[in-house]
């Protein structure tokens, strides 16, 4: 689905910025690095050089970080193209997401034993159903490097959750204070779990200034805190300097996609640091529709369990993903009107043949079988919709050379 561009105003001198929604995914998020390489090559330009806000959970969070993080020998410069993303996940896919046929199995076994058995060394055995990390943290941090999020090149928004409810402050009332970790208007997260965005928003080019002192965390821990997918990797467990400066805060954090997408990332992280006599173009690159229906019965026939189960395609996770996103699409469409740029198309197919050319709809499928089937799926998108690609890529030119 791709919207044309039109401002929504006729001055000529309204400031347009531009926010790029990545969407989560693991190993899709190949889709998003091969269209942005499309874009960097058509455009001649970095990805960092063309766009305001990076925004997006998950897989998107650690495409992001790398395309703003600084070179090593020249500070105002970003380190990488999209094409080393590209690479990046090809080199490490398999060592991230190695072939595990039981993986689900010690899942079950795990939860079984916590039920009932209880057998400490049965729990270390079984490693509860999880990839080992060790493989992600390691190539976060070559990929990264210690890179400060106050250092990025761009603005960037990287959404987690902290499952942790005693490590919490009290909210308390305050006047839209939005710079992670933040309180609320509500005073309701001392009881449960809190979403959080790590932000680095840049002002030199006039986004509103922030209210809140940028996080004091490296990229690597608030990229790792985004990537701990629910089921596939354990919490990442982190520390951040408390907001008064008393010494250091515990967090327990998963995988920033089961709230975020790009409505909610819109309204609640973004749209209050554009000035409100500015445009702002939503630039949304997707890893593939993966939603489908079920059936009253097939949902009924699967019961408690059955509704988590990955034998089934993990359902009630699938809805929990793609619910909020839902509800919200049509006001957001709304707002962002004609500025809105979406690069999607869907993974699932009518037949059975059609069904064997499009990519793994599983996030953890690396096989080179797969990652040639990712390529082939991002340039469809870009191919298909060629001229609104190259008026997004226009657009993007623009940005930069008004920045200049």
């Amino acid at each position: 689905m791709i919207f044309p561009f039109k401002p929504k105003s006729g001055r000529k001198d309204k400031k347009t910025y531009i926010a790029l929604y990545n969407q989560g995914g693991g190993m899709r998020g190949l889709i998003p690095a091969h269209i942005m390489t499309h874009i960097e090559t058509q455009t001649g330009l970095r990805m960092a050089d063309m766009v305001d806000i990076f925004a997006g959970p998950s897989t998107a969070s650690i495409l992001n970080a790398a395309l703003v993080r600084p070179s090593r020998h020249h500070r105002n410069r970003p380190m990488f193209r999209a094409r080393n993303l590209v690479r990046f996940y090809e080199s490490n896919g398999l060592k991230i997401f190695p072939p595990d046929r039981f993986r689900s199995f010690r899942g079950i076994i795990h939860d079984f034993n916590n039920r009932t058995l209880r057998l400490g060394q049965l729990n270390a055995i079984m490693r509860h159903g999880h990839y080992d990390p060790k493989n992600l943290k390691f190539a976060l941090k070559k990929l990264l490097g210690n890179t400060s999020l106050q250092d990025t090149l761009s603005s960037i928004v990287i959404p987690s959750y902290n499952i942790d409810r005693d490590q919490l402050a009290i909210a308390r009332e305050n006047d839209e204070g939005d710079q992670s970790p933040a309180p609320t208007k509500n005073n309701f997260m001392d009881q449960g779990g809190h979403a959080i965005w790590f932000k680095n928003i840049i002002t030199e080019h006039g986004l509103l200034p922030t209210k809140k002192p940028i996080p004091d965390v490296l990229l690597y821990d608030a990229v790792m805190s985004s990537c701990a997918a629910p089921t596939f990797f354990p919490c990442y467990h982190m520390t951040m300097p408390r907001e008064n400066g008393a010494g250091l805060q515990n967090y327990a954090m998963i995988d920033g996609q089961i709230f975020d997408n790009a409505c909610i990332s819109y309204l609640g992280a973004i749209r209050r640091h554009i000035p409100k006599d500015a445009d702002l173009i939503m630039i949304v690159l997707g890893t593939g529709y993966t939603n489908y229906s079920i059936k009253g019965e097939d949902w009924n026939r699967y019961g408690s369990l059955g509704i988590v189960d990955p034998v089934n395609d993990f359902p009630l996770i699938n809805i929990f993903f793609h619910a909020s996103e839902s509800a919200l699409m049509d006001s957001f469409e709304e707002e962002i009107g004609d500025n809105l740029f979406l690069f999607n198309k869907s993974m699932r197919a009518f037949t059975e043949a059609q069904q064997e050319t499009l990519p793994s709809q599983q996030i953890d499928d690396a096989s080179p079988e797969n990652l040639k089937k990712l390529q082939q799926f991002a340039d469809a998108i870009v191919y298909d919709n060629k001229a609104q690609f190259d008026m997004m890529c226009d657009i993007l030119v623009k940005n930069h050379n008004a920045n200049q």
